[in-house]
């Protein structure tokens, strides 16, 4: 079975865990609906090196994880706020 690491409770079956999407900024609060559609709905799918969310459900503990999307070989995780290692 397929596992990652959490950074509070260690290394889980992958089932334990749900995808958030990209770690992404915010944009500006006063700007137009055109850039708010943008940011919530579109994606660049293209195989690459991301940053996303995942959070372990049975502890409710979001965190990031590096991960290739072409390979879905997970890189590192981290805390938000943390550097990445």
């Amino acid at each position: 079975m397929k596992q990652m690491i959490c950074p509070i409770n260690g290394t889980r079956p992958i089932v334990e865990f749900t995808c958030g999407g990209d770690l992404q900024s915010m944009p500006d609060p006063h700007c137009g609906d055109t850039v708010w559609a943008d940011y919530i709905f579109n994606r660049n799918n293209a195989p690459t090196i991301k940053q996303e969310w995942w959070c372990h459900t049975p502890s409710n503990t979001w965190f990031i994880a590096k991960r290739n999307t072409l390979t879905d070989e997970v890189l590192c995780t981290y805390l938000y706020g943390q550097e990445d290692v």
